[in-house]
């Protein structure tokens, strides 16, 4: 059955692929100014790139996960939103407020919209992936509170299950640990101590709770699989998530100024973190494999099962390859970093939000599925990007491995910039592999405008 008001999800997808364009463009340019550091300077400097690229992100995956759960929630629950024009107006005043945001980091220098926006009353601005202006950190205070008071209000006067439980605990999750945005010690070891309050516990905490129940979801509505089945396996994956990501957030710790005892916890616990992605995995392929029904909608079971073998290499292997602490020493802050980050991501929450969008797009438009051939498209894409994103990573973990070598490990250690000369190679393979995957995103697009034969949903 179908509700009217899961229709509100529908712009909240527009807007987070139209975000995500913006984001792997700003990514591009960031690619090019590694090989050409004078690439579109002074018009857009490298910091100001990156503070783009990597608050878009954050942005569009938050209205990613808000049209998701606009959408699941009503059908779980069995009862139309709470409020849909309440999630509309939120709507707006999000993407304005983003939009802005965006406008304010490429017109002004950052120091100049610092003060404009009354960073001097309260300082929250200048810290990696926190660097929102105050308005603009208290407007997501305020659509996320909005959005929960929305979300809270149409599980409580419907149906409980354990899948819209466990997002109800992920989204307010999301919310209380984003209050931690707000402080900023002076002590720059307290500050790092409490920024990654935010910063992993929600990308290796809450966020997969989100990331589990909308699998759970769409896995239950294209296999038929008995939903006692899946919410255990759910179950299980939360409570690794919670005791691995909890207690794991100590192998960023390591070599701030903090106790010692941190490695050892940092190390055995996020050693431990690769375990729910891979149950995650088995839960996916499981639940495939012992599918009731073939649903029309292949791409959306094809996404499902490319998150969790991607989450898994990104998140898992990719961060349990520099999480122990005598391996951190060295490689902490190289490409290596930023290998795990960018698998990692795309494994566990952008191929999730793509695979919503997968299947809820069509449905919202009156039909089961897209048509074959528009499904054959989407397939090309996310093989493309996902492809794409696999080099990447080996690109940027080969600079990282050089990198580690020649300007840490070594005996005569060379200075940053003269190493990043010599790993200049492989920033050129990361760049091409980047257009490929905007290829990827470009035919995910076109993919939902081409029409043929379509099944009407019953």
């Amino acid at each position: 059955m179908q509700y009217q008001s899961q229709a509100v999800a529908k712009p909240y997808f527009i807007a987070a692929i139209g975000l995500f364009v913006g984001q792997i463009l700003f990514g591009l340019i960031l690619g090019l100014q590694y090989v050409l550091g004078d690439f579109l300077f002074p018009e857009i400097p490298f910091n100001v790139a990156r503070m783009v690229h990597t608050n878009l992100l954050i942005v569009w995956l938050l209205f990613g996960f808000m049209g998701g759960a606009y959408y699941m929630i009503p059908e779980e629950s069995e009862t139309e939103l709470f409020s849909p024009k309440l999630a509309l107006a939120m709507f707006w005043i999000f993407l304005v407020a983003g939009a802005a945001t965006i406008v304010g980091y490429l017109a002004v220098p950052y120091a100049t919209l610092a003060e404009l926006t009354g960073n001097n009353i309260l300082e929250t601005m200048g810290r990696e992936f926190l660097e929102q202006p105050l308005p603009t950190k208290l407007g997501i205070v305020v659509v996320a509170l909005a959005f929960l008071f929305n979300i809270t209000m149409t599980v409580l006067k419907g149906k409980k299950t354990a899948i819209a439980t466990v997002l109800l605990i992920g989204l307010w999750g999301l919310a209380v640990f984003f209050l931690f945005s707000f402080y900023n010690p002076v002590n720059v070891v307290l500050d790092k101590f409490f920024w990654w309050w935010t910063v992993h516990l929600w990308v290796e905490g809450v966020w997969e709770l989100i990331l589990g129940s909308f699998l759970a979801f769409v896995l239950i509505k294209t296999t038929g699989v008995d939903r006692e089945v899946i919410e255990k396996w759910l179950y299980v994956i939360v409570t690794l998530t919670l005791i691995t990501g909890i207690i794991g957030t100590g192998h960023h710790y390591y070599w701030i100024g903090t106790p010692e005892y941190w490695q050892w916890w940092g190390s055995i616990f996020s050693a431990l973190e690769p375990i729910p992605f891979f149950a995650m995995t088995v839960f996916a392929f499981n639940m495939v494999n012992r599918r009731r029904r073939d649903h029309p909608n292949k791409a959306a079971v094809l996404w499902a099962l490319g998150c969790g073998v991607m989450a898994f290499l990104g998140a898992g292997v990719w961060g349990f390859l520099h999480t122990l602490a005598p391996v951190n020493y060295y490689t902490h802050g190289t490409q290596i970093t930023a290998a795990h980050g960018h698998m990692a991501f795309y494994g566990a929450y952008v191929m999730v939000v793509l695979m919503m969008i997968s299947y809820a797009m069509p449905i919202m438009r009156g039909r089961a599925a897209n048509s074959n051939k528009s499904q054959v498209i989407e397939m090309w894409a996310f093989w493309l990007m996902t492809i794409a994103m696999v080099f990447i990573t080996l690109f940027l973990t080969a600079a990282g491995i050089l990198q580690v070598w020649l300007q840490r490990a070594s005996d005569a250690p060379l200075p940053f910039m003269v190493a990043q000369d010599k790993i200049a190679l492989f920033y050129w393979m990361r760049e091409w592999s980047g257009v490929v995957f905007l290829i990827g995103l470009i035919l995910y697009i076109l993919s939902f405008f081409v029409g043929g034969k379509e099944e009407k949903a019953a």
